[in-house]
């Protein structure tokens, strides 16, 4: 009897079983891709949106899109959100000395055309370095609205601010004026929502004012609305346990146009500086915005006697992102809802 030879069963067999892992191996990826939760599936408006990282990374299309230690979804346990994370020191863009990981809307728009934005969010970390005399210090930006010709300015930016060792921190949002002429004379005027406005400062670098009674906890939880109407800005905040409150800001005409216009808060913290400009008198009228969410980091590395507003002189190990994560240098924003779209009349929904 002629002996079979055992051979090409044992490759078959082999070529069944590599098949077989391979496919299983396809498998698992798949179900690992399906499992993965992206921004976009959390806020589903980021088709609207472009992105710039901490990391100088750019990215128009959000659709399915994450990036590790900047951008991507965290679970508290109940509720998927949003994470924006960025450095003291970074890429950052050409109007900024500071890094953020950061929406900009792509559709633009006039204050007299309008526009909507909201954002429920709890800021998770704010640098823990800096200067105290600097009013930038330990701050993030969380929504704006930016200016895209004259002086690229910005008629509003949400501000989020704690001072080391405090268990409270600051909401309050800034006002930056469209200078009449030479923008280096511009200034902004901050107002409170919860806490202080942007000039409680310490006295000495590392001495800080008394923690704010009515102050937002890392971690709590805050909504805000801006909505522009035919050029009226409105301004919506609630947060659980705190009192609701809400601004309104004409875009069209300047409150800032003479210099007996210039307030008390500017005289204190920009005069010194040399910004002592005025506005012109249509202030933002006609010219195009856009919206802005995520985490802006107002902490920078650089020199306070350069700037005691703006230049908080934060720890930021020459640029290396790891070492600033790992020490506390960085800002870190959570997001769960957001919408963007038309403004509308001011207490309709």
């Amino acid at each position: 009897m002629k002996k079979l030879s055992l051979l090409p069963l044992v490759m078959i067999g082999f070529v069944f079983v590599l098949s077989g892992c391979g496919n299983a191996a396809k498998k698992s990826q798949d179900k690992k891709a399906a499992d993965v939760v992206y921004p976009s599936d959390v806020i589903p408006f980021m088709d609207k949106f472009k992105i710039l990282l901490g990391d100088g990374t750019y990215q128009d299309d959000l659709i399915q899109y994450e990036k590790k230690d900047f951008f991507y979804v965290s679970n508290d346990g109940e509720t998927n959100w949003v994470v924006y994370k960025t450095p003291n020191s970074g890429v950052t863009s050409r109007t900024s000395s500071n890094t953020r990981t950061e929406l900009g809307q792509k559709e633009h728009w006039t204050p007299e055309t309008g526009g909507k934005l909201t954002g429920s969010c709890k800021v998770m970390h704010v640098s823990t370095s800096g200067d105290a005399r600097v009013a930038a210090s330990y701050s993030v930006v969380v929504g704006q609205i930016h200016s895209d010709e004259g002086h690229e300015n910005e008629p509003c930016k949400i501000f989020y601010k704690k001072f080391p060792g405090h268990t409270k921190g600051s909401v309050f949002w800034n006002y930056e004026i469209n200078t009449e002429g030479d923008n280096s004379k511009r200034w902004d005027y901050s107002t409170a929502v919860w806490g202080y406005d942007m000039s409680v400062v310490g006295s000495s670098p590392t001495s800080y004012p008394e923690e704010p009674k009515d102050g937002i906890e890392l971690g709590e939880e805050f909504f805000y609305e801006i909505n522009v109407h035919e050029g009226i800005m409105y301004l919506t905040f609630i947060s659980e346990g705190h009192d609701t409150v809400q601004f309104t800001k004409d875009l069209l005409k300047s409150s800032f146009a003479n210099v007996s216009d210039i307030p008390e808060q500017t005289r204190k913290m920009f005069v010194p500086i040399g910004r002592d400009g005025i506005e012109r008198e249509k202030a933002y009228a006609g010219e195009i915005q856009y919206f802005k969410q995520g985490a802006y980091n107002q902490t920078n590395g650089k020199s306070p006697e350069a700037n005691m507003v703006w230049s908080t002189g934060a720890d930021i190990y020459g640029g290396d992102i790891a070492k600033q994560y790992a020490n506390g240098d960085y800002a870190e924003v959570w997001f769960r809802e957001a919408t963007v779209g038309a403004g509308v009349p001011a207490g309709q929904d």
